[in-house]
């Protein structure tokens, strides 16, 4: 587990708020990996897309026609906050299964400012744009009367539990699948089993890469879910 502890960049053992760590490091890295995909390689806008042009092209489109299916019209104004949490994370994902990199999606503490983020910001969307009437979403009035109470009981406590599980969700499978990528490496030492051993890690790695696409696609759609229900608590 030791690939997981935040270390600072210029010696000692002291991590203060004003640190630079690994953590830091590659969590900027992630904001480059950003700007050169979504700015540097779409400056040209050309007719005939590069291979960077037409990856950008094709993130915004997919991220765009999500919002539009989930949130629908009503949630296409925020798009760029969402296609911002997508790209973060599919960035971070990514640049954490380069060899000597840093995970920083596999911390909680990262991944529960963007989930208490999201969870934050449409609550207070969900009672802006509809008052008292946001309360309507824990009310589950197609159930007998006499459940209903209980069913709105039910439904608040997942309500608050949404940030724990949206931030978990992606740190422990950063984290699980980093390891027993770590625990596969290890093996391969061992003369005996190293040919089994260095399958497996190819094996891992490639399901890795699948999943930190998967996770980030994971991610995305539920913010696009809960903004739904900030905007439309009746449905």
């Amino acid at each position: 587990m030791d690939q997981f502890i935040i270390k600072p960049l210029f010696g000692g053992d002291v991590v203060n708020w004003y640190t630079p760590t690994n953590s830091t490091l590659w969590l900027f890295l992630a904001i480059l990996a950003i700007i050169g995909l979504m700015v540097l390689t779409t400056s040209r806008r050309a007719i005939v897309p590069s291979r960077g042009q037409s990856i950008a092209e094709l993130a915004y489109g997919f991220v765009y026609k999500m919002v539009e299916d989930v949130t629908g019209k009503d949630g296409i104004k925020y798009f760029p906050y969402i296609m911002t949490l997508f790209l973060f994370i599919l960035c971070a994902n990514f640049l954490g299964l380069i060899p000597m990199s840093f995970t920083t999606t596999s911390h909680i503490a990262v991944t529960a400012v963007m989930g208490f983020g999201v969870f934050i910001a449409v609550t207070v969307l969900g009672f802006v744009k509809n008052g008292a009437s946001f309360l309507s979403l824990f009310w589950v009035s197609a159930a007998p009367l006499p459940l209903r109470p209980i069913l709105a009981i039910i439904e608040l406590i997942s309500y608050f539990v949404r940030p724990v599980s949206h931030s978990i969700r992606l740190a422990g499978n950063m984290m699980a699948g980093h390891a027993v990528l770590k625990v596969f490496a290890g093996f391969a030492q061992v003369a005996a089993v190293a040919p089994i051993a260095i399958i497996g890690v190819v094996a891992i790695y490639g399901l890795e890469v699948l999943v930190s696409a998967i996770q980030a696609y994971v991610f995305t759609i539920l913010t696009c879910v809960y903004l739904k229900d900030a905007l439309h608590p009746h449905h």
